[in-house]
């Protein structure tokens, strides 16, 4: 019983003094293999760096050394603008009239129409790119039959900051909707009666602009314009000035209501002082007359414009609704040249002169199917109160209007044929049923349209 009992307290003891040693064996065979381990991967990068460092050495070595006496190259600079061309033609059936003109209106400045017949009514020419991070160009060159004229040429700032912009040059007036819209971008194959009487067809302006567009939820936009005032309203006398001929304010406000509709709103003021600005009128005797005009010319425009499409996609239907209204008031004085000799009333004198005379126009647009859409609008003016003082004038107590349907196909986003059929009372006793046949193709690099 006691051999027993030795034997195992002699064999516990072995195992516990044996214990220490088997484990301080097995930590030493693992410091050996990573040790092993990580001399292997200091050798491997040490050789991929010294690779690495000859063949830079072999590349610097290659190269011809650089001569002391070269100057480093000069700084490159990319001319890379969006340059797009618009071309635009059409076929025009209409009266036979030599003497087209709005009644009971003055002649308000030049005009992008065309003759009757097959014609090529308006081609531009577009540059546009930013100059640097802090200014953008842009240019249009319009081309009418033989006529070339750079229709807007103007720089822009991009890092005022705080909703602050700066447009200097020739551009498009920001009052009203659509006079910053060129030809190509119009719902219809011509301008509205308005704006026809108002600008001759979009107001331009050379001089400088002041934007600021307000950090706010709904759409706040002021902006104030100066410029020479060389064009109708104001005359080309009144340009040859050192000073301001003409200035503009604009005020616009605009959001969405839910997630199909948008809107926006506005209120202009132009501003103008013609010197001398020409015309031509019928006097007493029913013979035309030339005139000048030199005074204040102060108009009033508001616009509006609601936009529909389904949760925001107007791929595959749209509508919109737009109307713009003017009053403008002229006072001054009217000079009427000596017609005597062709059986005319007029004898050069000068008189005061004034007027008071509105219009409007509505339209109506819906794309009803992909690449489909019909319009219609309708024109209306008031010749308004008009007096001559001591001059031999006939004004014509005359309300233009007319109404205009059209439809038009847009194969894709860079072409559209267009028919459209007006029925023109704008003549006094005259009314002249006309067919208009219309393509459009933009070609090349364009940028986004505005709301």
């Amino acid at each position: 019983m006691h051999k027993h009992t030795l034997l195992a307290a002699m064999l516990a003891a072995g195992l516990l003094t044996s214990a220490p040693v088997i484990a301080q064996s097995d930590v030493e065979q693992l410091r050996a293999e990573f040790e092993q381990k990580l001399k292997a991967l200091q050798d491997q990068y040490e050789s991929r760096l010294k690779e690495m460092e000859a063949r830079v050495t072999r590349t610097e070595t290659a190269a011809p050394p650089a001569s002391p006496t070269t100057a480093p190259p000069a700084p490159q600079t990319n001319f890379n603008p969006e340059i797009s061309l618009v071309l635009q033609g059409q076929y025009r059936h209409r009266k036979d009239i030599d003497e087209r003109h709005i009644g009971g209106f003055m002649a308000g400045g030049h005009s992008h129409g065309s003759d009757r017949g097959l014609n090529v009514d308006h081609t531009e020419l577009v540059f546009s790119a930013n100059v640097d991070p802090y200014f953008r160009g842009f240019a249009v060159l319009a081309f009418v039959d033989e006529e070339v004229e750079v229709e807007e040429a103007w720089f822009q700032t991009l890092a005022l900051g705080n909703g602050f912009a700066i447009k200097g040059g020739r551009f498009l007036s920001g009052v009203g909707y659509i006079n910053e819209q060129h030809p190509h971008q119009w719902d219809f194959a011509d301008q509205s009666l308005m704006y026809q009487v108002l600008f001759g067809e979009h107001f331009i302006q050379d001089g400088v602009q002041l934007k600021w567009v307000a950090p706010t939820e709904t759409y706040l936009e002021f902006g104030v314009e100066g410029a020479r005032g060389q064009n109708f309203p104001g005359s080309h006398d009144a340009g040859d000035r050192n000073g301001l001929g003409t200035w503009a304010a604009f005020a616009k406000i605009g959001g969405d209501v839910g997630d199909s509709h948008s809107w926006r709103a506005g209120l202009n003021y132009v501003m103008a002082k013609p010197r001398h600005r020409h015309a031509h009128l019928e006097d007493i005797n029913d013979v035309e007359s030339h005139v000048d005009f030199s005074g204040d010319s102060k108009t009033w425009i508001a616009d509006f414009i609601w936009k529909w499409a389904p949760h925001r996609d107007p791929t595959q239907r749209n509508f919109k609704f737009q109307a713009e209204y003017f009053h403008r008031n002229e006072d001054g004085d009217l000079a009427c040249e000596d017609n005597i000799a062709e059986g005319g009333a007029c004898t050069g004198l000068v008189s005061a002169y004034r007027s008071r005379q509105s219009g409007w126009y509505a339209q109506t647009v819906y794309q009803f199917m992909p690449r489909w859409r019909v319009g219609y609008r309708y024109d209306r003016l008031d010749s308004g109160r008009v007096r001559f003082g001591l001059n031999p004038l006939e004004h014509e107590d005359f309300n233009p209007q007319r109404h205009s349907l059209m439809v038009d196909y847009s194969p894709s986003e860079y072409s559209r044929l267009r028919l459209q059929f007006a029925r023109d009372k704008s003549m006094h006793d005259v009314t002249d049923n006309q067919l208009t046949l219309q393509y459009i193709h933009s070609l090349g690099s364009h940028a986004a349209h505005k709301f």
